[in-house]
């Protein structure tokens, strides 16, 4: 009598099995990546230099990828609030990071961070370097490079210097500067390079060195006082200020990049479609044009992928890591 039955029963395991799959199959496409809008958290806050790139980005990649990237400002301690917030995200590729040389310097800066810089993000790609500017209030009673090394050199804590928070381009600008002159100046710490370029503006702080994708503008308005790039060569878009090398500090060189991330553990396939992405925005005009405002360049289009960013990370956390002990700075 069992046995009469047993095809029977063999039959309606099959056709279970086959509504399985089959509903598995539909479920994986309406699942196909990205279904949902995508959050791209920027370390600082809005109207600073990387919330500028993350917008220029953001607004090409949604266009490929058929689905908004929302633009998500997670100021604070140096950049460290959002990496630790895109680290502790899910790993499905609805959570993406940029940040710059900060989360770099952020592993010798801060001890007790709540990721592994090198271990809890995956690269998209690397998107732009360039320098930082020395700057200046217009009110400052200095016109030059050598003007303003000797006018930090005399008023040493006199002096106030912004910066974008602990671990930020321009506090580590700022040690450099510090470091090579000899001399402790008053640091200002701001939520990010916006609000301190606000401050500039307004005569509040003496100086700030800051990212030429911030301070161009500015500059070219004639609304702060510039004095050098911390780049080994000159500017194009700012070809009468001498490099601080030539202003007679050899070996002085802070350059700022950004990259794309996602967490540890977002599957390939996921990665490499935000890589195509970021690859595709990288052909807009519009946003070529804007890097080359900013005094910008991409990287090389060979080594700007994911193993290279990684690399990169790698790389900068080295030379961060002995710069900064260099400085004699104490981590808190």
């Amino acid at each position: 009598r069992q046995r009469r039955h047993m095809p029977n029963l063999m039959s309606r395991v099959l056709f279970g099995l086959a509504l399985v799959l089959a509903f598995s199959g539909r479920a994986s496409a309406q699942e196909a990546y990205p279904s949902r809008p995508i959050t791209l958290i920027v370390s600082y806050a809005a109207g600073g230099p990387s919330d500028s790139i993350a917008r220029l980005l953001g607004e090409s990649m949604s266009t490929t990828l058929g689905q908004q990237i929302v633009i998500e400002n997670v100021a604070g301690a140096g950049g460290t609030t959002g990496a630790a917030r895109a680290a502790k995200s899910e790993a499905n590729g609805y959570t993406l990071l940029i940040h710059h040389v900060a989360l770099a310097a952020g592993a010798t800066l801060y001890p007790k961070l709540a990721y592994d810089t090198l271990n809890d993000f995956e690269g998209i790609g690397l998107v732009n370097s360039g320098p930082f500017v020395l700057t200046a209030k217009k009110g400052l009673e200095v016109s030059d490079i050598k003007g303003a090394i000797e006018y930090i050199r005399t008023n040493k804590d006199k002096v106030t210097m912004g910066n974008a928070g602990v671990g930020s381009g321009s506090h580590l600008c700022n040690m450099l500067i510090q470091s090579t002159l000899g001399v402790k100046v008053s640091e200002v710490a701001y939520r990010g390079t916006g609000p301190a370029m606000n401050d500039l503006v307004g005569g509040q702080i003496d100086m700030l060195c800051d990212q030429s994708t911030n301070a161009m503008s500015q500059i070219q308005g004639g609304t702060i006082k510039a004095f050098a790039v911390t780049s080994t060569t000159r500017m194009d878009q700012l070809k009468d200020l001498p490099t601080m090398q030539e202003a007679g500090l050899p070996g002085f060189e802070v350059t700022q990049w950004h990259a794309l991330y996602v967490p540890k553990g977002t599957p390939k396939p996921v990665i490499d479609k935000l890589h195509a992405a970021l690859e595709k925005a990288f052909t807009d005009q519009k946003i070529l044009a804007r890097f080359a405002d900013f005094g910008t360049v991409l990287f090389p289009a060979e080594a700007r992928g994911p193993a290279a960013t990684k690399a990169k990370l790698a790389s900068e956390v080295d030379k961060w890591g002995k710069a900064i002990k260099a400085a004699g700075f104490e981590p808190k």
